[in-house]
């Protein structure tokens, strides 16, 4: 996965969600400290497991004040549990509440994603398998909510439709065909000089049979098979490519499903069901 820091329109980005909070101004603080005041505030877990977001919560404070103060105890990453300091602030009372909201929003949601996936991950620990993330994620959080994964131990699946093949079923019935839908994503590949893999879903044997006739495709995604499918499934495959299984696979069967030999489990649950990790901020010394 690309680095999020680095990309030119981050900072933009985060402008446009503190401009969605804030608007003009913040009415409610600057009625109650009419004039500057100055203090410090932590930010501190209610909740226990790996914290993500620490990075882009120093970027939101010092877009609303460069004055302030931001120290963290953690990093991305790193383990957590309830009654932890993550981050103490101090300066600006108006501009710490300024950026307080959208600043936990961020935090809570990609704490989530990495606490679940580190779950997961652990779940399989031994098997030789690895968790993959989906592209079922926010819209607009997308990068955020990769990354998170990362931070949980996971690994990202494609960031989007330009950066890697895969064929689907309407890609296929489009195309008339399995082998014409490998053969046209190939030339495809080849004409537009791509440095990218070719990955194809199967739904039954048939079609995984037609799969490993061809020489042109890296990994091949087992959708919604049992798990003794899967285990057949890969001795077909026989380590020619790699085996990704996805659909029906929950926290309860991971297990079994990374004991069939897959190399990769895909899990949309990491980010279309994560649960918030609870944060929260507190001011001091007013």
């Amino acid at each position: 996965m690309e680095n999020i820091f680095e990309r030119e329109d981050l900072v933009e980005y985060l402008e446009s969600c503190l401009m969605e909070d804030v608007g003009e101004k913040d009415i409610t603080t600057d009625a109650i400290l009419a004039e500057e005041r100055m203090g410090n505030a932590k930010i501190i877990s209610k909740d226990t497991g790996i914290i993500s977001g620490i990075r882009i919560a120093g970027i939101l404070f010092e877009l609303v004040d460069e004055d302030l103060e931001f120290n963290s105890n953690f990093i991305d990453g790193d383990k957590v549990k309830n009654g932890d300091v993550i981050i103490s602030l101090s300066g600006n009372i108006k501009s710490i509440l300024m950026a307080e909201r959208v600043t936990l929003n961020f935090m809570q949601r990609m704490s989530g994603i990495a606490t679940a996936t580190y779950k997961y991950v652990k779940e399989i620990e031994g098997t030789g398998a690895k968790i993959y993330d989906t592209r079922k994620t926010a819209p607009g959080l997308r990068l955020l909510d990769k990354y998170a994964v990362t931070s949980g131990g996971g690994s990202n699946h494609r960031i989007g439709l330009y950066d890697m093949f895969l064929i689907k079923e309407n890609h296929i019935a489009a195309a008339g065909g399995l082998t014409n839908a490998i053969n046209l994503c190939w030339d495809y590949k080849t004409d537009e000089e791509l440095d990218c893999k070719i990955q194809i879903e199967v739904r039954n044997f048939a079609e995984l049979e037609e799969v490993l006739k061809s020489d042109k495709i890296d990994m091949v995604l087992i959708d919604n098979f049992s798990i003794e499918e899967m285990a057949k499934a890969v001795l077909m495959v026989n380590h020619k490519i790699e085996v990704e299984a996805s659909g029906g696979i929950t926290f309860d069967n991971i297990r079994k499903v990374a004991e069939t030999g897959v190399d990769r489990i895909s899990v949309g649950a990491l980010t279309h069901s994560v649960k918030a990790f609870d944060l929260s901020l507190l001011i001091e010394n007013l």
